[in-house]
Protein backbone atom coordinates (compact mmCIF):
# COMPACT_ATOMS: atom_id res chain seq x y z
CA UNK A 1 0.00 0.00 0.00
CA UNK A 2 0.73 3.89 -0.84
CA UNK A 3 2.77 5.07 2.58
CA UNK A 4 0.35 8.44 2.09
CA UNK A 5 -2.40 6.11 2.03
CA UNK A 6 -1.32 4.28 5.01
CA UNK A 7 -0.76 7.31 6.96
CA UNK A 8 -4.59 8.91 6.16
CA UNK A 9 -5.96 5.72 7.58
CA UNK A 10 -4.39 6.68 10.87
CA UNK A 11 -5.49 10.05 10.08
CA UNK A 12 -2.45 11.64 9.77
CA UNK A 13 -4.34 15.20 8.76
CA UNK A 14 -0.50 16.27 6.87
CA UNK A 15 -0.48 12.95 4.61
CA UNK A 16 -3.95 14.41 4.17
CA UNK A 17 -2.90 17.75 2.97
CA UNK A 18 0.00 16.12 1.23
CA UNK A 19 -2.08 13.54 -1.09
CA UNK A 20 -4.18 16.17 -1.96
CA UNK A 21 -1.42 18.48 -3.09
CA UNK A 22 0.46 15.18 -4.76
CA UNK A 23 -3.11 14.40 -6.56
CA UNK A 24 -3.90 18.71 -7.96
CA UNK A 25 -0.40 18.36 -9.49
CA UNK A 26 -1.17 15.19 -11.11
CA UNK A 27 1.91 13.73 -10.02
CA UNK A 28 2.80 10.54 -11.78
CA UNK A 29 2.09 8.38 -8.39
CA UNK A 30 -1.37 9.46 -8.09
CA UNK A 31 -3.01 6.46 -9.76
CA UNK A 32 -1.40 4.41 -7.55
CA UNK A 33 -2.23 6.14 -4.60
CA UNK A 34 -5.90 6.35 -5.28
CA UNK A 35 -6.19 2.80 -5.69
CA UNK A 36 -4.90 2.49 -2.53
CA UNK A 37 -7.22 5.09 -1.61
CA UNK A 38 -10.17 3.97 -3.26
CA UNK A 39 -9.92 -0.18 -0.58
CA UNK A 40 -10.15 1.67 1.98
CA UNK A 41 -12.88 4.44 1.83
CA UNK A 42 -15.38 4.55 4.30
CA UNK A 43 -19.25 5.20 2.80
CA UNK A 44 -19.11 9.17 4.25
CA UNK A 45 -22.07 11.58 3.02
CA UNK A 46 -21.12 13.50 -0.38
CA UNK A 47 -23.29 17.18 0.27
CA UNK A 48 -22.70 19.39 -2.50
CA UNK A 49 -23.49 23.51 -2.09
CA UNK A 50 -24.06 25.61 -5.06
CA UNK A 51 -25.30 28.37 -6.23
CA UNK A 52 -25.30 31.99 -7.17
CA UNK A 53 -22.66 34.42 -6.41
CA UNK A 54 -23.90 36.53 -3.30
CA UNK A 55 -26.45 33.42 -2.03
CA UNK A 56 -24.33 33.16 1.04
CA UNK A 57 -22.43 29.84 0.16
CA UNK A 58 -19.54 29.93 2.58
CA UNK A 59 -21.58 31.68 5.34
CA UNK A 60 -24.28 28.78 4.83
CA UNK A 61 -21.68 26.37 5.85
CA UNK A 62 -20.23 27.99 8.55
CA UNK A 63 -22.94 27.59 10.17
CA UNK A 64 -23.75 24.41 9.21
CA UNK A 65 -20.09 23.41 10.34
CA UNK A 66 -20.83 24.54 13.92
CA UNK A 67 -23.86 22.49 14.28
CA UNK A 68 -22.35 19.57 12.82
CA UNK A 69 -19.42 19.68 15.48
CA UNK A 70 -22.34 19.63 18.01
CA UNK A 71 -23.77 16.46 16.66
CA UNK A 72 -20.05 15.27 17.17
CA UNK A 73 -19.45 14.84 13.39
CA UNK A 74 -15.88 15.27 11.19
CA UNK A 75 -16.86 17.53 8.49
CA UNK A 76 -13.95 18.03 5.51
CA UNK A 77 -14.71 21.08 3.26
CA UNK A 78 -13.54 21.06 -0.29
CA UNK A 79 -14.04 24.60 -1.42
CA UNK A 80 -13.60 24.70 -5.66
CA UNK A 81 -12.87 28.50 -6.31
CA UNK A 82 -12.17 30.08 -9.91
CA UNK A 83 -8.95 29.45 -11.27
CA UNK A 84 -6.30 32.15 -11.54
CA UNK A 85 -5.31 33.14 -14.90
CA UNK A 86 -1.58 33.84 -13.90
CA UNK A 87 -1.21 30.90 -11.13
CA UNK A 88 -3.65 27.98 -11.74
CA UNK A 89 -4.17 28.69 -7.74
CA UNK A 90 -7.40 29.18 -6.09
CA UNK A 91 -8.88 32.98 -6.31
CA UNK A 92 -10.75 32.37 -2.72
CA UNK A 93 -8.56 30.51 -1.35
CA UNK A 94 -8.83 31.94 2.18
CA UNK A 95 -12.23 31.10 2.84
CA UNK A 96 -12.27 33.98 5.54
CA UNK A 97 -15.82 32.81 6.79
CA UNK A 98 -14.62 29.53 7.62
CA UNK A 99 -11.56 30.78 9.62
CA UNK A 100 -13.44 30.21 13.09
CA UNK A 101 -12.98 26.13 12.26
CA UNK A 102 -9.16 26.11 11.37
CA UNK A 103 -7.91 24.76 14.57
CA UNK A 104 -10.15 22.32 15.17
CA UNK A 105 -8.76 19.08 14.86
CA UNK A 106 -12.21 17.29 13.57
CA UNK A 107 -13.01 20.03 10.31
CA UNK A 108 -10.49 19.75 7.21
CA UNK A 109 -10.94 23.05 4.81
CA UNK A 110 -9.25 22.89 1.76
CA UNK A 111 -9.67 25.61 -1.65
CA UNK A 112 -9.16 24.07 -4.75
CA UNK A 113 -8.97 25.98 -8.19
CA UNK A 114 -11.05 25.19 -10.78
CA UNK A 115 -7.94 24.84 -13.19
CA UNK A 116 -10.44 25.37 -16.74
CA UNK A 117 -12.05 22.09 -16.23
CA UNK A 118 -15.47 21.77 -17.59
CA UNK A 119 -18.11 21.51 -14.85
CA UNK A 120 -15.99 23.80 -12.29
CA UNK A 121 -14.95 20.88 -11.18
CA UNK A 122 -11.58 19.88 -11.39
CA UNK A 123 -10.76 15.99 -11.85
CA UNK A 124 -8.89 16.41 -8.30
CA UNK A 125 -12.36 17.11 -6.50
CA UNK A 126 -13.29 13.69 -7.25
CA UNK A 127 -10.13 12.05 -5.78
CA UNK A 128 -10.00 14.31 -2.64
CA UNK A 129 -13.31 13.51 -1.72
CA UNK A 130 -11.96 10.13 -1.30
CA UNK A 131 -9.39 10.67 0.45
CA UNK A 132 -11.29 12.85 2.98
CA UNK A 133 -13.36 9.55 3.01
CA UNK A 134 -10.40 7.20 3.37
CA UNK A 135 -9.70 9.63 6.39
CA UNK A 136 -12.92 8.80 8.16
CA UNK A 137 -14.66 12.09 7.99
CA UNK A 138 -18.44 11.59 8.42
CA UNK A 139 -19.53 13.97 6.04
CA UNK A 140 -17.60 15.78 2.70
CA UNK A 141 -18.85 19.35 1.87
CA UNK A 142 -18.26 20.54 -1.85
CA UNK A 143 -18.73 24.62 -2.20
CA UNK A 144 -18.68 25.41 -6.00
CA UNK A 145 -17.54 28.42 -7.70
CA UNK A 146 -21.56 29.33 -8.87
CA UNK A 147 -24.04 28.51 -11.10
CA UNK A 148 -24.08 27.84 -14.90
CA UNK A 149 -24.56 25.21 -17.32
CA UNK A 150 -20.87 23.74 -15.90
CA UNK A 151 -21.98 23.73 -12.54
CA UNK A 152 -24.35 20.17 -13.58
CA UNK A 153 -20.79 18.73 -12.80
CA UNK A 154 -21.38 18.25 -9.49
CA UNK A 155 -23.85 15.48 -9.63
CA UNK A 156 -21.22 13.28 -10.86
CA UNK A 157 -19.23 13.52 -7.87
CA UNK A 158 -21.45 14.17 -4.53
CA UNK A 159 -24.54 12.02 -2.98
CA UNK A 160 -26.77 14.99 -2.21
CA UNK A 161 -26.71 18.44 -3.69
CA UNK A 162 -28.34 21.83 -2.15
CA UNK A 163 -29.18 24.34 -4.75
CA UNK A 164 -28.70 27.84 -2.45
CA UNK A 165 -30.91 30.45 -3.67
CA UNK A 166 -32.10 34.02 -1.70
CA UNK A 167 -35.26 35.89 -2.35
CA UNK A 168 -35.20 38.71 -4.92
CA UNK A 169 -32.25 38.06 -5.97
CA UNK A 170 -33.34 37.74 -9.87
CA UNK A 171 -31.66 34.67 -10.24
CA UNK A 172 -34.45 32.02 -11.19
CA UNK A 173 -35.09 32.34 -14.41
CA UNK A 174 -30.68 31.99 -14.76
CA UNK A 175 -30.90 28.69 -12.49
CA UNK A 176 -33.89 27.72 -14.65
CA UNK A 177 -31.96 28.10 -17.97
CA UNK A 178 -29.33 26.44 -16.63
CA UNK A 179 -30.96 23.35 -16.03
CA UNK A 180 -29.66 23.73 -12.40
CA UNK A 181 -33.23 23.17 -10.95
CA UNK A 182 -32.96 19.71 -12.70
CA UNK A 183 -29.94 18.46 -10.48
CA UNK A 184 -31.11 20.02 -6.64
CA UNK A 185 -31.80 17.36 -4.31
CA UNK A 186 -33.12 20.58 -2.13
CA UNK A 187 -33.61 24.07 -2.34
CA UNK A 188 -32.18 25.97 0.16
CA UNK A 189 -33.33 29.38 0.84
CA UNK A 190 -30.99 31.56 2.69
CA UNK A 191 -31.43 35.25 3.88
CA UNK A 192 -34.81 34.03 4.57
CA UNK A 193 -35.20 36.81 6.47
CA UNK A 194 -35.46 38.81 3.48
CA UNK A 195 -38.87 39.97 1.76
CA UNK A 196 -40.03 37.76 -1.07
CA UNK A 197 -39.73 34.33 0.20
CA UNK A 198 -43.19 33.43 -0.07
CA UNK A 199 -42.54 34.04 -3.66
CA UNK A 200 -39.80 32.13 -4.10
CA UNK A 201 -41.53 28.98 -2.68
CA UNK A 202 -44.52 29.37 -4.76
CA UNK A 203 -41.88 29.68 -7.97
CA UNK A 204 -40.29 26.56 -6.68
CA UNK A 205 -43.55 24.54 -5.42
CA UNK A 206 -45.37 25.59 -9.56
CA UNK A 207 -41.51 24.37 -11.03
CA UNK A 208 -42.34 20.83 -9.32
CA UNK A 209 -45.84 20.77 -10.21
CA UNK A 210 -44.44 21.00 -14.13
CA UNK A 211 -41.73 18.74 -13.76
CA UNK A 212 -43.45 16.08 -11.29
CA UNK A 213 -40.00 14.44 -10.17
CA UNK A 214 -40.23 10.65 -9.55
CA UNK A 215 -39.64 9.68 -6.23
CA UNK A 216 -37.70 12.03 -4.40
CA UNK A 217 -39.13 15.58 -4.02
CA UNK A 218 -36.95 17.72 -3.17
CA UNK A 219 -37.76 19.62 -0.04
CA UNK A 220 -37.50 23.39 0.39
CA UNK A 221 -35.40 24.88 3.51
CA UNK A 222 -35.69 28.09 4.72
CA UNK A 223 -32.62 29.29 6.23
CA UNK A 224 -30.52 32.49 7.76
CA UNK A 225 -27.02 31.90 8.08
CA UNK A 226 -25.97 35.16 9.39
CA UNK A 227 -27.86 34.30 12.55
CA UNK A 228 -27.46 30.21 12.22
CA UNK A 229 -31.22 29.96 11.46
CA UNK A 230 -32.50 26.49 9.83
CA UNK A 231 -29.70 24.55 10.48
CA UNK A 232 -31.54 21.70 12.42
CA UNK A 233 -33.87 21.19 9.81
CA UNK A 234 -31.59 21.69 6.63
CA UNK A 235 -29.53 18.72 8.25
CA UNK A 236 -32.37 16.74 8.93
CA UNK A 237 -33.24 17.06 4.97
CA UNK A 238 -29.62 15.82 4.19
CA UNK A 239 -30.30 12.93 6.02
CA UNK A 240 -33.63 12.01 5.00
CA UNK A 241 -31.89 12.31 1.14
CA UNK A 242 -29.34 10.25 2.34
CA UNK A 243 -31.63 7.31 3.41
CA UNK A 244 -33.60 7.92 0.34
CA UNK A 245 -30.40 7.15 -2.11
CA UNK A 246 -29.60 3.95 0.22
CA UNK A 247 -33.26 2.77 0.36
CA UNK A 248 -34.32 2.81 -3.48
CA UNK A 249 -33.18 1.38 -6.85
CA UNK A 250 -33.04 4.95 -7.41
CA UNK A 251 -30.19 5.74 -5.15
CA UNK A 252 -28.39 2.44 -7.04
CA UNK A 253 -28.64 3.82 -10.45
CA UNK A 254 -27.30 6.81 -9.40
CA UNK A 255 -24.17 5.33 -8.08
CA UNK A 256 -24.20 3.41 -11.06
CA UNK A 257 -24.24 6.34 -13.29
CA UNK A 258 -21.50 8.21 -11.36
CA UNK A 259 -19.10 4.92 -11.60
CA UNK A 260 -19.94 4.79 -15.59
CA UNK A 261 -18.91 8.77 -15.60
CA UNK A 262 -15.94 8.41 -13.64
CA UNK A 263 -14.65 5.80 -15.39
CA UNK A 264 -14.99 7.45 -18.91
CA UNK A 265 -13.48 10.68 -17.27
CA UNK A 266 -10.25 8.79 -16.60
CA UNK A 267 -10.26 7.38 -19.46
CA UNK A 268 -10.37 10.92 -21.19
CA UNK A 269 -7.35 12.23 -19.01
CA UNK A 270 -5.20 9.59 -19.48
CA UNK A 271 -5.26 9.67 -23.32
CA UNK A 272 -5.25 13.79 -23.06
CA UNK A 273 -2.15 13.32 -21.21
CA UNK A 274 -0.14 10.65 -23.21
CA UNK A 275 -1.54 12.91 -26.70
CA UNK A 276 0.05 16.21 -25.38
CA UNK A 277 2.88 14.07 -23.89
CA UNK A 278 4.10 12.99 -27.47
CA UNK A 279 2.85 15.55 -29.74
CA UNK A 280 5.18 18.75 -27.37
CA UNK A 281 8.17 16.00 -27.73
CA UNK A 282 7.57 17.21 -31.68
CA UNK A 283 9.41 20.37 -32.30
CA UNK A 284 8.09 20.77 -35.68
CA UNK A 285 4.60 19.91 -34.52
CA UNK A 286 4.55 22.90 -31.80
CA UNK A 287 5.80 25.38 -34.57
CA UNK A 288 2.84 25.26 -36.07
CA UNK A 289 0.98 27.52 -33.27
CA UNK A 290 3.12 30.25 -34.41
CA UNK A 291 0.65 30.35 -37.60
CA UNK A 292 -2.70 31.95 -36.62
CA UNK A 293 -4.13 30.70 -40.01
CA UNK A 294 -3.68 26.85 -38.89
CA UNK A 295 -6.88 24.38 -39.01
CA UNK A 296 -7.23 23.28 -35.76
CA UNK A 297 -9.77 20.78 -36.27
CA UNK A 298 -7.62 19.31 -38.81
CA UNK A 299 -4.56 19.50 -36.40
CA UNK A 300 -6.51 17.71 -33.93
CA UNK A 301 -7.65 14.64 -36.17
CA UNK A 302 -4.19 13.82 -38.09
CA UNK A 303 -1.90 14.41 -34.58
CA UNK A 304 -4.61 11.82 -32.65
CA UNK A 305 -4.31 9.36 -35.55
CA UNK A 306 -1.56 9.46 -35.42
CA UNK A 307 -0.77 9.02 -31.63
CA UNK A 308 -3.44 6.13 -31.99
CA UNK A 309 -1.12 4.37 -34.26
CA UNK A 310 2.17 4.76 -32.75
CA UNK A 311 1.99 1.37 -31.34
CA UNK A 312 1.17 -0.39 -34.51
Amino acid sequence: MHSLAERIQKQDMRALARAITLIENDDEEKLALMSDIFSIQKQAHYVGITGSPGAGKSSLINQLLTYLRKQDLTVAVIAVDPTSPFSGGALLGDRTRMNQHFMDPGIFIRSMATRGSLGGLARATKDSIRVCDAYGFDVVLVETVGVGQSELDIMKVVDTTGLVMTPNSGDVLQIFKAGIMEIADLFIINKADLPGVRKLISTLKEYMMIVQPEGWEPPIVQTVSTKAEGMPDLWKRIKDHQSYLYQTDKGAERRKQQLQLEVYDLIREEIWREVKTEMEKDHKKMEIFQNPDADPYQLARSWFQEWARKDE
